[in-house]
């Protein structure tokens, strides 16, 4: 081990442990996961941290709200093997991935924005469309859309004379609806309720409280990425 490893005095997994709310045995597994670097042992077997391993604790726990734990993880181990590049790379790769959630976000409002909430033609409607034209426009599988119509997220009809699916104005807006909000991270059954109460409301406004949260969180993100790096660099100056 490097020469900070030996410096500042000896600490137990306890003492780890307890200043993060951990146990012992949690301080171990990140140990061995290479979150932390691995530490020295006593004549008697026991492990023997330094405060360099309380800054790799500090840095790691800073990281997850922002990165995730997977990606902390790589990021930790990255730099305690001493490729700090690598460790830019998937912190650039984490901010890469918030950017393109906030625009998700904005291309969710907008879409949003531009739906007309009181379409519904009729069945005989010719504007209506089929599942694959459907599926196309919003780049997914064809076996989506009917995942979404077993939860009741898109309702279609049935052509009369060909059974097939037909898709009018209002299950358009709901598919829609449904795509954009999966593509921000929400589950079935967190879209179902929405999707109802825009039926019921005959509009999207149900819609803003869901979307106030959503920008809470990735500002949320935002902050807590500042935060990781922070720790990190705190522990990077101390590791020389």
């Amino acid at each position: 081990m490097g020469k900070n490893l030996q410096t500042g005095g000896r600490l137990r997994p306890i003492d780890l442990a307890r200043a993060h709310g951990l146990s012992t045995q949690a301080v171990r597994n990140y140990e061995e996961a290479g979150v932390l670097p691995a530490a020295d042992r006593t004549p008697s077997g026991y492990r023997a941290y330094t405060p360099l391993h309380a800054d790799a604790l500090r840095a790691f726990l800073a990281l997850l709200p922002g990165h995730g734990h997977p990606t902390a993880t790589a990021i930790m181990r990255a730099v305690n093997r001493g490729a700090a590049d690598e460790a830019f790379r998937l912190i650039d790769e984490s901010h890469a991935q918030l950017l393109d959630d906030r625009r998700t976000l904005r291309a969710v409002e907008d879409a949003l924005r531009d739906l007309d909430p009181t379409a519904a033609p009729a069945a005989s409607d010719p504007g209506g469309t089929f599942v694959g034209p459907l599926a196309r426009q919003l780049g997914i599988r064809p076996a989506t859309l009917r995942t979404w119509e077993r939860a009741g997220l898109v309702r279609p009809h049935r052509d009369p004379r060909t059974g097939y699916r037909v898709y009018d104005g209002a299950a358009v807006r709901d598919a829609r609806m449904t795509h954009q909000l999966r593509r921000g991270g929400y589950l079935l059954e967190q879209i179902a309720p929405l999707i109802e109460q825009v039926r019921s409301a005959g509009g999207v406004e149900p819609l803003g409280a869901a979307l106030d949260d959503w920008h809470r969180r990735l500002s949320a993100r935002g902050r807590a990425m500042l935060a990781g790096a922070a720790a990190l660099e705190a522990y990077l100056r101390a590791r020389g």
